[in-house]
C-alpha cells in the first residue's frame, strides 16, 4: 500500500518531468514549483500566472492522488458500478437477459447445466434433472409475431405456430445474430448464490459453480434467475385415494415423450390444461379408450380464429384490452362465454368451466372438440378413487377399466440456489417487486425474469423485464424504497379485484399489456400514441387497433430499433403469407363492379354539389 509520502514524491515527480518538457519549449505557465529562471522571470513580470499554477498544480495533485485511490479504495469507489452479471439458465428468458445486458455495455456470464441452449424448447429423449421437459410434438400456443424477441422478427416462410424444432432453431439464429454464445458456459450447475460479507455497500453476490466435477467461485455484480416454472412437477399423489394399490403405470406429463405407449390401452389423463389436452388427443389416434378427467372445467379456443387469423393476434390488442377493462367483470365475463361458444357450445361437451367469474387460462387446442365429438376422447370429472385396475369418477359409480394414468397436474417452483432469506416461495408466488426484484433487499442487484403467467406471450413479457432490469442495474432507472415495495408486494398477494376487467383466480396471473407498458413506462420506451396520432396517424391506429406485436416496444426510448415501424406495417403480410401457399386468380364478380362504379359516381356527384 502506498503511503501518504510516497504519492507525494510520486507526484512531484510526474510535475517536475512535465514542466522541463514545457521550459525546453519556453511555454511553461506552471512555474510554481520549477526553479528555473524563465519560470522565475515570469512569475515576477505576471502575477496572474501564480494563480494559473496553483490550479494546474492543485488539478496533478488531485489526479495522482486519485490514482493512487482506485488502487486502495476500488470496492468503495465502485459502488454504483455494475458491470459483471451472472446469468442462470440460457433458456429464452436467458438469451433475451444476455442481449440485453451486452447491449448497455455490462458483462454477463450465463450458466447453463446441459450442453446447449434453448431451456424448453429443445426436446431430448430423456428427462433431465433441473430442465424443463417437452414431448415432441409440441407447438406454440402463441403466434409467431406475437411471440418473438421485438428486434429480431420470425422468417416470413415460418408457420405462425412454430413446432418444437423450429422454435429452437429460431433462437439458435438469434444467439448466433447477437453473438450470445461466447457469454455462455455450457454443462454449468449453479450450486449456491449467496451475498458477499459487503453486500450492504457492494450489492456483490457469490456464485459458486461445478463444471465436470469442478467447483469454481466468482464475486458478480449482479444476478438475473431465468430458470423458468416448468422445472419441478406436481405429483399430488395424496389427493388421489388408492393410487398406492394401481398396478397399472402412472407418471407424471413431463416424463411423457411420445404416444406409442398408449397403443391398444386405456388411459385417464388428469387434468384439463394445454399439456393434459394434447396427451389425450395424442393417446386417442392409437389407445383403445381415452378419458380426460378435469375438476373445474375450461375454455377450449383454437390457435385459429375469426377468419382464420391467429387467435392472439385478433385477443391481445390495446383497443380489446382498454374495452375489457373499461367493462364490469360480469359483462366481461359473459362476453368471453359468448366467444368461447360461438365454436361449440362447452356445456354440451361437458368442459364449460365451474367458476366463470374468475379466469383460468385458456386451453389452446385445435382438435379436442373433433375427437370427443368421434368418441375418442370422454370428458370426466375428478376422481373419487383408484384401484387396483380401474377408476372410479365422483358422481358415477361405474368403474372404469384403466391401464395407464397420466398426471398432468402443474407445477411448482424453487430456487434451490437461493437461501429463502433471499427469495421465499409461498402458496405459488413469492415476495416479489413486478414479479422480478426481492422487494426486502437493501440492494437490487438480483432478478427473477420470467416467473409470471400472462395472458400474452412469455418470451415477449421476459425480454421487457430484462431491459428494465438492466437499467436498474445501471442507475438509470429508480426503484421505490423497500417498504413501499413490500406493501405492494403484500397488496398483490391479496388478490383484490376492482371490479372491472378480467378477474384471475391464479397466483402469477397477469394481464399482458397494461403490464408490459408499466415496464416499458419505467424504461421511457412505451410509445406516445397522441403524439403518434398527429405525426404518424398510421402507424398509431394500427398499434392501437391491431395486434400487440413486439415491434411495438422498440419504437422510441431506451433500446430503440430502426426496423420496428416496417416490421409492425407488415405484420399481417408475414401472418398470411405462411398460410397463402397456394394463390389463386380471382375474378370479381358483376355485382362487385357494380357496386364500384356506383360508388365512384356516388362520389363524383358529392363533389360537383360540394363545388356548385
Amino acid at each position: 500500500m502506498y503511503g501518504t509520502e510516497g504519492v507525494r514524491k510520486e507526484t512531484k515527480r510526474d510535475v517536475e518531468c512535465i514542466h522541463k518538457g514545457l521550459c525546453a519549449r519556453d511555454s511553461c505557465s506552471k512555474a510554481l514549483i520549477c526553479t528555473c529562471p524563465v519560470c522565475a522571470t515570469k512569475l515576477k513580470k505576471n502575477l496572474s500566472r501564480v494563480r494559473e499554477c496553483v490550479e494546474q498544480s492543485m488539478l496533478l495533485w488531485q489526479k495522482a492522488l486519485a490514482v493512487s485511490s482506485t488502487k486502495f479504495y476500488y470496492s468503495s469507489v465502485r459502488e454504483n458500478m455494475v458491470r459483471r452479471v451472472a446469468i442462470v439458465g440460457a433458456g429464452v428468458t436467458g438469451l433475451g437477459s444476455i442481449k440485453c445486458c451486452l447491449e448497455e455495455g455490462l458483462q454477463p456470464t450465463c450458466f447453463e447445466r446441459s450442453d446447449d441452449l434453448g431451456g424448453l424448447w429443445r426436446f431430448t429423449e430423456h428427462v433431465e434433472e433441473g430442465r424443463a421437459s417437452l414431448y415432441k410434438s409440441v407447438v406454440s400456443n402463441s403466434s409467431k409475431e406475437m411471440t418473438c424477441y421485438s428486434d429480431f422478427p420470425f422468417p416470413e416462410d415460418y408457420p405462425n405456430f412454430l413446432p418444437n424444432d423450429l422454435y429452437l432453431k429460431y433462437l439458435k439464429m438469434y444467439a448466433k445474430q447477437f453473438n450470445l454464445l461466447k457469454c455462455i458456459q455450457f454443462k454449468t450447475k449453479v450450486c449456491s448464490i449467496t451475498k458477499c460479507p459487503d453486500f450492504d455497500d457492494s450489492g456483490q453476490w457469490e456464485v459458486v459453480t461445478v463444471h465436470e466435477g469442478k467447483q469454481n467461485s466468482a464475486i458478480f455484480d449482479a444476478v438475473m434467475v431465468c430458470t423458468g416454472i416448468f422445472t419441478n412437477p406436481n405429483l399430488p399423489l395424496s389427493s388421489f385415494p388408492g393410487i398406492n394399490t394401481f398396478k397399472g403405470q402412472y407418471f407424471h406429463s413431463r416424463e411423457y415423450k411420445h404416444p406409442d405407449i398408449f397403443k391398444d390401452k386405456r388411459v385417464l389423463v388428469v387434468g384439463l390444461g394445454n399439456s393434459g389436452t394434447d396427451i389425450a388427443v395424442e393417446a386417442s389416434r392409437l389407445a383403445k379408450k381415452v378419458f380426460l378427467s378435469t375438476t373445474q372445467g375450461s375454455w377450449v379456443i383454437s390457435r385459429v380464429f375469426d377468419s382464420g387469423y391467429p387467435s392472439d393476434m385478433l385477443f391481445n390488442t390495446r383497443f380489446q384490452t382498454v374495452f375489457r377493462n373499461f367493462l364490469p367483470t360480469p359483462i366481461v365475463t359473459w362476453l368471453i362465454a359468448r366467444k368461447m361458444n360461438s365454436w361449440f357450445n362447452h356445456a354440451n361437451y361437458g368442459l364449460i368451466p365451474e367458476d366463470k367469474i374468475h379466469l383460468r387460462e385458456f386451453v389452446i387446442n385445435d382438435e379436442l372438440p373433433g375427437r370427443i365429438t368421434t368418441g375418442k376422447v370422454l370428458i370426466k370429472p375428478s376422481i373419487k378413487e383408484v384401484k387396483e385396475n380401474s377408476v372410479i369418477f365422483n358422481n358415477t359409480p361405474k368403474e372404469e377399466p384403466i391401464d395407464i394414468i397420466v398426471f398432468a397436474t402443474g407445477y411448482t417452483f424453487d430456487f434451490p440456489f437461493l437461501d429463502e432469506s433471499v427469495v421465499k416461495v409461498e402458496d405459488g408466488q413469492a415476495s416479489l417487486y413486478k414479479y422480478i426484484f426481492p422487494a426486502h433487499l437493501r440492494k437490487p442487484t438480483l432478478a427473477v425474469i420470467g416467473l409470471i403467467k400472462p395472458t400474452g406471450s412469455l418470451i415477449t413479457t421476459g425480454e421487457i423485464q430484462a431491459r428494465w432490469v438492466v437499467q436498474v442495474l445501471k442507475g438509470v432507472s429508480k426503484l421505490p424504497s423497500p417498504s413501499v415495495m413490500i406493501e405492494e408486494v403484500n397488496e398483490r398477494k391479496k388478490n383484490k379485484h376492482n371490479g372491472y376487467g378480467f378477474n384471475y383466480c391464479k397466483a402469477l396471473q397477469e394481464d399482458y399489456i397494461p403490464y408490459i407498458d408499466e415496464l416499458l413506462t419505467s424504461i421511457n420506451a412505451k410509445p406516445n400514441l397522441f403524439s403518434m396520432l398527429l405525426t404518424d396517424p398510421r402507424l398509431a391506429l394500427t398499434i392501437f387497433f391491431g395486434p400487440c406485436t413486439p415491434y411495438q416496444f422498440r419504437l422510441v426510448g431506451t433500446g430503440k430499433w430502426k426496423g420496428a415501424r416496417e416490421a409492425i406495417m407488415t405484420q399481417w403480410d408475414r401472418t398470411i403469407k405462411a398460410t397463402k401457399t397456394r394463390t389463386v386468380q380471382e375474378s370479381p364478380s358483376l355485382f362487385e363492379i357494380l357496386l364500384k362504379l356506383f360508388s365512384f359516381l356516388v362520389f363524383l356527384v358529392a363533389v360537383f354539389l360540394i363545388f356548385l
